[in-house]
């Protein structure tokens, strides 16, 4: 059989549909999961320009607040599941089968399926914008009773479109994990695997827990709607609470599942412009499997304001601490891998370094927040509102960003533009800092989250977040147009366009072929 950069297909608009529609090729579906992240990172980019428009200075009125409410709710709802998990599925799906050497994802009908449920989920939950009574308004928290007796008819829509999201996710994560498992190529055992293929297990596994947990919950809150019960309900013998504890057990587990793939991409892309093997391959492998246990013990940390009784709110508060011993155990052996490396700073080198600096302070402020005395001062405050970005901004969008710059040349045959990425590079980072280090000090002085107007003390940090915002919206443009034009050309790339890079996904032509291996490629170390 010959090997072929793309499939052959009949000319013709239908046979083009045909294929992408009816694909089961892993470099495919990648394709399609990516794109489809891309357009949702934009539509939930635009609703976040359109909050910081509203904050820009006091009083803009630029539309009611019940808007202003959907569009935070639908903001969050769209980055974290339309954007950035698809995006790292998308790269599992392109790289995990080159990584490991095998041939395909090992439910390749399956993994199609997977996918096209996004599209019609989507739909569903934007379609909610237009219904009778608006969107959904109460935070993509879902909290109860705003969800339940105070929710727009379009929150049962949500809850679908939910439930949707939460099957994708799983079987993807059952996708991954038959893969890894049983299609390694001979002589690749568990502890020779690229990290990046490590994350992304640990990350699969979390996903097949947590997921069902989130469907669980708005299970419940579509019973508490419709069909009498009384879960949440206080006045039927219900606790809200209980939503809380049902809803962050699966929600701080899900910051994990968007971060850990995160430190395998970047567990890649470190050693190979410090032309360098990863420094403590091991540890790092069990740094990662530490944090995945501990993501599951720590989630009455964000409600601490709640009552819940002093010797939990102890055990949550130093559970939440522990979980920095991993993480800097991780950060340690990403700067010991550059230390005294030949290190070059090409785009993707950049993110990295910027990811380790950022997310660290995101760490920081996490930890201010697990203090249980400090955390009554911060909580509902913009404080947290800069946390989760610095560590998901940092930790999952640079990290898809370095990425797609590093594989690019293996995807496309052709490099990007240097001098494009660059500049996407430094206005991206100027900009985050510029949007979200000032919301700490807004936090600080107390101005509460989730709110479309705010008092005058707060305009200078709110402008300088707003003028951020902007900027960073621009640049990712840049980013857009960096991508097309290495599509349509370019320097051409060889099989391996970095010099410092290893591993089996650099010993096949760029662009990668259809399919990939011609004969079972072998492992020796």
């Amino acid at each position: 059989m010959t090997n072929h950069a793309t499939p052959i297909a009949k000319p013709g608009f239908f046979p083009w549909i045909a294929r992408w529609l009816f694909t089961t090729n892993h470099k495919d579906i990648g394709t399609l999961y990516l794109v489809f992240s891309g357009l949702m990172f934009f539509v939930a980019g635009m609703m976040a320009i359109l909050i910081r428009a509203q904050l820009l200075k006091p009083g803009m009125n630029l539309f009611d607040p019940n808007f202003y409410n959907e569009l935070v709710t639908l903001h969050g709802l769209i980055m974290i599941f339309g954007a950035i998990m698809p995006a790292f599925i998308g790269l599992a799906n392109w790289m995990i089968p080159l990584m490991i050497g095998a041939p395909d994802m090992a439910l390749p009908r399956l993994n199609n399926w997977s996918f096209w449920i996004l599209p019609f989920a989507f739909t569903l939950l934007l379609s909610t914008l237009l219904m009778p009574g608006g969107g959904p308004n109460f935070g993509w928290t879902l909290y109860v009773p705003l969800s339940t007796s105070f929710g727009p008819p379009s929150t049962d829509f949500v809850v679908i479109a939910i439930h949707l999201l939460g099957l994708s996710s799983i079987l993807g994560a059952i996708n991954i994990i038959a893969t890894i498992l049983n299609l390694r190529a001979p002589n690749m055992d568990l502890m020779k695997m690229p990290l990046f293929c490590w994350t992304w297990l640990i990350t699969a596994f979390l996903l097949i827990i947590a997921m069902p947990v989130l469907a669980g919950a708005v299970t419940m809150i579509l019973f508490d709607r419709h069909f009498g019960t009384s879960f949440f309900n206080a006045a039927g013998g219900g606790d809200p609470i209980l939503f809380l504890h049902i809803f962050w057990f699966f929600a701080h587990p899900e910051v994990y599942i968007m971060i850990l793939p995160g430190f395998g991409i970047i567990s890649e892309i470190i050693p190979t412009f410090s032309r360098k093997k990863l420094f403590g391959y091991r540890f790092m492998v069990g740094a990662v499997a530490v944090i995945a246990f501990l993501s599951f013990v720590v989630w009455a940390h964000h409600m601490f304001v709640t009552g819940i009784m002093l010797r939990a709110q102890l055990f949550f508060m130093y559970t939440t601490m522990l979980i920095a011993v991993p993480t800097g155990i991780k950060v340690f052996n990403w700067v010991a891998t550059m230390h005294r490396g030949a290190l070059t700073f090409e785009t993707p080198m950049l993110f990295a370094i910027a990811f380790v600096f950022l997310f660290t302070i995101g760490g920081f402020s996490g930890l201010m927040l697990a203090m249980v005395p400090a955390d009554f001062q911060y909580q509902g405050t913009y404080f947290v509102v800069a946390h989760f970005h610095y560590v998901l901004v940092t930790g999952a969008l640079f990290t898809i960003m370095a990425g797609i710059y590093y594989w690019l040349p293996k995807w496309t045959g052709h490099y990007y533009n240097e001098r494009l990425g660059q500049w996407h590079f430094w206005l991206t980072v100027i900009s985050v800092n510029l949007t979200f280090f000032p919301m700490h000090f807004l936090g600080l002085a107390g101005m509460p989250r989730r709110v479309a107007d705010y008092a005058l003390q707060y305009t200078d940090f709110n402008m300088l977040a707003s003028i951020g915002a902007f900027i960073l919206g621009a640049a990712q443009l840049i980013f857009l147009c960096n991508i097309i034009m290495t599509i349509r050309g370019g320097k051409k790339a060889g099989a391996r366009p970095w010099e410092g890079a290893t591993g089996l996904e650099w010993t096949v032509p760029s662009p990668a072929p259809y399919h990939t291996f011609q004969s079972v490629p072998v492992v020796s170390s």
